[in-house]
């Protein structure tokens, strides 16, 4: 396995970061959320399990994790500005200047460091495989999720949808039970962290994936073992 691991990281650099891997608020803003804290534990707060998934990944694979550990109910951490979902209805009254000081704390920090991680290795030549960390809840709506793991990608740049296809190859084979779908519960070419670093690199630089897990299966008794068999799995796609 480490000779394939090297031959790998020859060509390829892994990244896995977690935008909801958290539901911190800062105690300037505490006064904001009094009386929510059943929203903040709830998935409107954060993302259940994608922490523990991130760090198992990250640990497969010898490579960094930037997560996120303040709520998305403060500022919505896998949206860009401008977007309307960026803000909650908890901030979104906030005077501007109030919006920018969180932005500058809870926002850019993390936008900057994968920024710097990609850059970085287009830099030196490499290809970014940058892999994002996410949950979702079982039901939403009233409508009931019918997938235990979704792999998010741009449908329109052909390596990325290739590597989500052998990367959902192989969690099959290792769970043939397990349901895997592509962009799903939500769409991988819509507004996220990966959307705009698309837009400054080609493929042959940086790929960037979303996986997403149902929060059913984090509660679950295999929780550990579907951890070590996501972590395999990624750890053989980036080796082959």
């Amino acid at each position: 396995m480490q000779r394939a691991l090297s031959s790998r990281a020859a060509r390829d650099l892994p990244l896995i970061t977690c935008e909801h891997a958290g539901n911190r608020i800062p105690r300037a803003h505490a006064a904001l959320f009094r009386g929510a804290q059943r929203a903040l534990a709830s998935h409107r707060g954060w993302d259940p399990g994608a922490l523990q998934l991130a760090r198992g990944l990250a640990r497969a694979l010898d490579c960094p994790l930037l997560a996120v550990r303040w709520s998305r109910l403060l500022v919505e951490a896998n949206r860009s500005l401008g977007h309307p979902r960026l803000w909650s209805r908890f901030t979104a009254p906030l005077p501007e200047a109030e919006r920018e000081r969180i932005l500058a704390r809870c926002w850019r920090p993390h936008r900057q460091a994968v920024e710097a991680a990609v850059a970085a290795g287009a830099a030196r030549g490499r290809r970014v495989v940058h892999v994002a960390v996410h949950s979702f809840t079982p039901r939403l709506g009233g409508e009931r999720r019918n997938a235990d793991v979704g792999l998010l990608y741009d449908s329109r740049r052909t390596r990325e949808a290739q590597l989500c296809r052998r990367w959902a190859a192989i969690l099959r084979r290792s769970d043939p039970e397990l349901r895997v779908r592509f962009n799903y519960p939500y769409r991988g070419s819509a507004d996220a962290l990966a959307t705009g670093l698309r837009r400054r690199y080609a493929q042959s630089r940086y790929l960037g994936v979303e996986i997403e897990i149902n929060q059913a299966l984090v509660r679950a008794p295999g929780w550990r073992r579907l951890q070590r068999r996501v972590a395999d799995s990624l750890r053989e796609l980036l080796a082959d």
